[in-house]
């Protein structure tokens, strides 16, 4: 391991000072995962890490799970672990609470970092394996140790203040979104159960009766009953004799048809005497009659 944190006053750095103060250099690795250390520094102490992470790694590849690939953005802020599709801010790595930073010689394409975590207070060494490009990744990041620190020297210490400040933000900013995240992801469940009706378990679903434009139900007759054969063999009876209904199903009224013990006495003397008067109405007609063809006649 090659540690990248010494100062070098005749150090060639690799990228413009205004490229990691006001932007960002960003990378594309594999992210093996972190793991927590005892100590914030030391070589030792990285290379147990790195094994670790490694077994780790090759039981999760034998189980078919690829190493997931980020993209890191590294600036005199921090190092920033992004979803290279998303961008989602997966980790954020703040400039000041980074102690120790390392490339492995042996192999190209390992580096490390250890941060100091701003929640639990612990320190965690986080690998990367970075296709051949490790040295390069731990110079740009002592590269923005170094203009940090010269920063820092400039402002009287207030500019690491001010880092702080940024980096509550930043983790603010990263939780809120995270949040709206969520809540945009439970308002489409939402929408999803209000766009699907809910029909209970079990139950028929039946289409509505239709009305005409007074909103009753049409009147449809109901077909008359076939007469079905009796069980002991014997024919069915005749079919009842077949009366007229009107239109709500009922036999029409005719009063003269009725017999006397079809009305109680006193409709039926009523009816007696409308009988009565239209006999003598008939009566009275025919004698006038009669006297408009005898004064025809005179």
């Amino acid at each position: 391991m090659n540690r990248a944190f010494n100062r070098k006053k005749d150090k060639s750095w690799m990228h413009t000072p205004d490229a990691l103060a006001k932007h960002y250099i960003p990378y594309n690795v594999k992210f093996l995962g972190n793991t927590e250390v005892e100590s914030p520094k030391g070589t030792e102490v990285v290379k147990d890490a790195v094994r670790k992470l490694k077994f780790q790694r090759h039981i999760k590849k034998s189980e078919g799970q690829k190493t997931p690939k980020v993209e890191l953005q590294i600036s005199i802020y921090g190092v920033k672990i992004l979803d290279p599709k998303s961008k989602d801010v997966q980790h954020n790595c703040q400039l000041h609470r980074i102690s120790f930073c390392a490339d492995d010689k042996t192999d190209k394409r390992i580096f490390t970092f250890i941060c100091k975590d701003s929640e639990s207070n612990k320190h965690l060494c986080y690998v990367f394996d970075s296709e051949k490009c490790a040295e390069e990744i731990t110079l740009t990041i002592g590269q923005a140790f170094d203009l940090a620190y010269k920063k820092f020297l400039e402002s009287g210490g207030k500019d690491v203040e001010t880092r702080k400040q940024i980096g509550n933000l930043q983790k603010r900013i990263q939780e809120l979104e995270s949040e709206n995240s969520e809540l945009k992801k439970q308002l489409r469940d939402l929408e999803d159960q209000l766009m699907i009706p809910h029909v209970p378990a079990g139950s028929v679903s039946t289409k509505p009766q239709s009305t005409d434009i007074f909103d009753m139900v049409p009147f449809s007759p109901v077909p008359p009953l076939m007469p079905t054969a009796a069980s002991n063999g014997c024919p069915p009876p005749p079919p009842p004799h077949p009366t007229h209904h009107d239109l709500f199903g009922a036999e029409p009224f005719d009063p003269f048809t009725c017999g006397a013990a079809d009305f109680p006495p006193d409709i039926q003397s009523k009816l007696d005497e409308m009988q009565e008067g239209f006999k003598m109405g008939l009566t009275l007609e025919g004698a006038v009659f009669s006297l408009d063809l005898l004064d025809g006649r005179c």
